[in-house]
C-alpha cells in the first residue's frame, strides 16, 4: 500500500474502534477512506456489534451489504447518532470541500441528520485554506448552462473573477449523481470566506446543493503515513 493507503486504513479502523459503540445508528460516508471504515464496521459486526447504518450513496449501500452491515433508509432511522465521513479538503476549523465522489447531497443530508459527524481524512486532506480542490455544485439537468452562468456570477461577486466551471464527465457524456443531477466544478484556488460562498451557491435556482460543508463536521481525525492517529476537536479528550 502507499503511504496514503496505510493513513486511510489506520484512521479509518480507529474510527470504528473508538467512536463506534453498540445500538448506534450511524451515517456512513463515501470514497475511499469511507470504504476502509465500512469494512473495519464489517468485521466488528462480525465479531457481535450491533449497529446500523445509513448509506450515502448506492456504492456504500452495497459495499455495507456485502461485509454484512445492516442498512436502512434515512427517514426509517431517523436522528442518528453518528456519521463518519472522509472530505477532500479539510481547514482547522473542520470546514470542508466534498464532492469529489459525487455524493455531496446524500452525504450532506445525512450528516445533517446525525447528532454528530466526525471527518476521518488521511494527513494530505488538511490545509490551511479551502479551494486548491475543485468545487463541486450539484445542479439539476434542466437549463443548466443557465445555472452555470448564474453561478459564475455569484462567484464573480465573491471575488472569483472568471474561475473556470466545468461539466463532470463533458457534454459528451456527464457524469449523473445517485439523484440523477449534473455536477459543475469550479477552480477557485482558495475561498477566503466558505460559509458566505456555501450559503450564497445555494439561492442560485437550479443548484441543489454544493460541495462546501462549513458547519457540519464537529471533529476530525487524521491519519497518517506511519499508522497513527489523532483525533482533533471537543471530543478529542474522550478517544
Amino acid at each position: 500500500m502507499t503511504p496514503q493507503d496505510i493513513a486511510k486504513r489506520a484512521v479509518a479502523a480507529a474510527a470504528v474502534e473508538r467512536l463506534v459503540a453498540p445500538g448506534m445508528k450511524l451515517g456512513l460516508g463515501s470514497g475511499s477512506t469511507s470504504e476502509w471504515m465500512v469494512r473495519a464496521l464489517g468485521e466488528r459486526v462480525r465479531a457481535g456489534l450491533d449497529v446500523v447504518g445509513v448509506a450515502t450513496s448506492t456504492g456504500t449501500a452495497a459495499l455495507a451489504r456485502e461485509v454484512g452491515v445492516r442498512v436502512i433508509e434515512l427517514d426509517e432511522a431517523g436522528e442518528l447518532d453518528l456519521t463518519l465521513d472522509g472530505a477532500d479538503e479539510i481547514d482547522h476549523r473542520f470546514r470542508m470541500i466534498k464532492g469529489g465522489g459525487a455524493c455531496l447531497l446524500w452525504e450532506k443530508i445525512v450528516a445533517m441528520a446525525s447528532r454528530r459527524m466526525v471527518a476521518l481524512v488521511d494527513e494530505t486532506k488538511v490545509v490551511e485554506t479551502l479551494g486548491a480542490f475543485p468545487l463541486p455544485v450539484e445542479v439539476v439537468r434542466f437549463g443548466w448552462q443557465a445555472t452555470r452562468r448564474q453561478i459564475g456570477q455569484i462567484l464573480a461577486e465573491h471575488a472569483h473573477v472568471e474561475p473556470r466551471i466545468t461539466l463532470r464527465g463533458g457534454e459528451g457524456g456527464p457524469l449523473l449523481t445517485d439523484s440523477g443531477h449534473f455536477l459543475l466544478d469550479c477552480r477557485l484556488g482558495a475561498i477566503p470566506d466558505p460559509p458566505a460562498l456555501e450559503a450564497a451557491l445555494n439561492r442560485v435556482p437550479g443548484v441543489v446543493e454544493n460541495g462546501l460543508f462549513s458547519t457540519v463536521a464537529d471533529s476530525m481525525m487524521v491519519g497518517y503515513a506511519d499508522g497513527s492517529t489523532r483525533m482533533f476537536g471537543p471530543y478529542a479528550s474522550a478517544v
